[in-house]
């Protein structure tokens, strides 16, 4: 492993693996503000509003809203093919959980060292949920 690769322990939430191209929100994420024919973001207030959130890894402090209004967003996306890959989580709330579980997208939280300062959009990080790791690739 060179100096621009870096792996990480954390726990799993979700089972499975992904990797792809890092997001990071530094807001919680209502998925049903997500336009699912894109996952574009749709959020007036977010920072990350007109960004797709599709095929990639997201970083994120929490989920926002209700259950019904997280799955329901979570599989309006799903449906187009349109889901972010995999989800690093601060906090991982049960609704968040519960939803991302529905739509069986990698998720991970309680990451050993700050992952904000570790990952940055456009790193290559991929979530290990088997070994309960984290590997990130610097771009």
């Amino acid at each position: 492993m060179n100096s621009r690769t870096k792996t990480l322990k954390c726990r799993t939430l979700v089972n499975g693996r992904a990797e792809g191209e890092a997001i990071v929100s530094r807001e919680a994420v209502c998925f049903y503000l997500c336009d699912p024919e894109t996952g574009e973001l749709l959020d007036k207030n977010h920072h990350l509003k007109g960004q797709s959130l599709a095929n990639k890894i997201l970083l994120l402090t929490s989920g926002k809203g209700s259950s019904v209004v997280q799955l329901d967003g979570l599989f309006q996306m799903k449906e187009k093919n349109n889901l972010p890959l995999g989800i690093i989580v601060m906090d991982a709330e049960p609704v968040l959980v519960s939803s991302v579980y529905v739509v069986e997208i990698p998720l991970v939280d309680r990451v050993e060292e700050d992952p904000y300062t570790v990952i940055k959009d456009g790193d290559w990080v991929e979530i290990n949920g088997e070994n309960e790791t984290i590997t990130i690739k610097k771009r």
